[in-house]
């Protein structure tokens, strides 16, 4: 009797209950690895500049900021494209992150060596291009792996890592204020170990056999457009998100100096007292990230969170215009800090129920997060002009104070998601 051939063993299934887990622990670190670029680059940016030329440093800082805000424009959404038609036996979305994290690692070490306007111009643009062509993908993983059921959690966890990288930032940063190429260097190297990490831990599946959405010279076009005619719910996220981080950007570009020309501290108290009112935010943020995320989920409702969030970041515009003083700037920023938890936590969730097309989230989220890079191209101009032109920054905080407040309300024509 001829014997029967043993059997291989079976291969275990795929945990996904524990990879779901371990996706929800890490993505906070990287969600917070290219706001902590952003915050580092922005905290050592002006104090390069005005160590360059003084005398025309609001000028300067604004041009800097918005020639590398039009290379993190152009990045998401073509990043966003290609990743929805790449395919690897890592996925579509792991390449592309890698990529952009060692192009916007490598630009932090550019940024280090740089003592011209023109090369801070260069390693800026390249930055921002590495660092957003990493976060497209990053954004992704939302609508790909997350069930709808626990969006608001996810969204909080991304949520409390973008915003924590943002305070945080700036602090950390200080601490390399005498000797900024060690701290570009230093971040960089961390925020490049920290990414590969995540990616090593969530390693996305095998799309080698799945099939590729048509592509076309014109498709690159279409990377920037969604129709907001057929798309209405997502032009009006788009919109809110767009106006809420213009709102943002406007002052927060030129914290630095608002601390010593609107508040009266002189170089050196700025330099220490602006990362600390981010830090005095903390507890605010945190709170309201957490709450806002859950709650969300429980109520199954989005709108009114977003909305919610919105007024508060008008009400911390409208602070220090009555009140310029580090007192003054301390509550806005505590203030602005709980609106953007509570706003963070839950729009991600939002936007992902908005989506026009399953098999072009890469794209369409890349077309979303043009509304948080358009305002970093915009902003400094508008900003930079309303203060040299108003002769202050008490103009500079009324138009803050309505930008935001268009932004807050955009939410509320948004129909298919309450």
């Amino acid at each position: 009797m001829t014997a029967t051939p043993a059997q291989p063993p079976a291969v275990p299934a795929v945990d996904e209950a524990a990879g779901m887990r371990r996706l929800f622990r890490t993505i906070p670190y990287a969600s917070a690895a290219a706001p902590l670029a952003y915050a580092a680059a922005a905290y050592f940016l002006p104090l390069q500049i005005q160590a360059i030329d003084d005398s025309a440093k609001v000028e300067n800082l604004g041009f800097v900021q918005a020639l590398s805000a039009v290379a993190a424009m152009i990045a998401q959404p073509l990043v966003g494209v290609l990743s929805d038609r790449t395919r690897t036996r890592y996925g579509a979305r792991t390449p592309w992150m890698l990529v952009g994290a060692v192009v916007g690692a490598t630009a932090m070490c550019a940024a280090a060596l740089s003592a011209t306007i023109g090369g801070l111009v260069i390693a800026f643009m390249v930055l921002q291009f590495g660092f957003n062509a990493y976060q497209g993908p990053l954004s992704s993983i939302l609508p790909d792996r997350v069930p709808v059921e626990r969006r608001g959690r996810f969204s909080a966890l991304i949520g409390l890592g973008t915003i924590l990288a943002a305070l945080l930032g700036p602090l950390l940063a200080s601490a390399f204020a005498s000797r900024i190429p060690v701290g570009y260097i230093a971040i960089g190297g961390v925020i490049l170990l920290v990414i590969v990490a995540f990616v090593v831990l969530n390693p996305g599946a095998d799309n080698r056999r799945a099939a590729r959405p048509a592509f076309s010279a014109l498709t690159f076009a279409k990377a920037f457009w969604v129709n907001p005619v057929r798309h209405p719910d997502f032009f009006w996220a788009f919109l809110g998100r767009l106006l809420l981080f213009a709102s943002f950007a406007m002052t927060n570009s030129f914290n630095l100096y608002i601390a010593q020309d609107y508040i009266g501290l002189t170089r050196e108290e700025a330099a220490h007292i602006v990362p600390l009112t981010g830090l005095a935010g903390l507890p605010g943020f945190l709170a309201s990230t957490v709450i806002a995320g859950s709650l969300s989920d429980r109520l199954g409702r989005r709108k009114p969170i977003v909305l919610t969030g919105g007024l508060v970041i008008v009400c911390s515009a409208i602070i220090p215009f009555f009140l310029p003083s580090v007192a003054g700037l301390t509550i806005s920023v505590i203030l602005l800090t709980v609106g953007f938890g509570a706003f963070m936590a839950v729009d991600g969730a939002l936007i992902s129920e908005v989506l026009p097309d399953k098999d072009s989230y890469g794209k369409d989220l890349g077309v979303i997060n043009i509304a948080a890079t358009l305002p970093n191209i915009i902003a400094p101009v508008a900003s930079g002009t309303i203060v040299t032109t108003f002769g202050g920054y008490d103009a500079l905080y009324v138009a803050v104070t309505l930008v935001a407040a268009g932004g807050a309300l955009s939410v509320l024509p948004i129909k298919s998601v309450s």
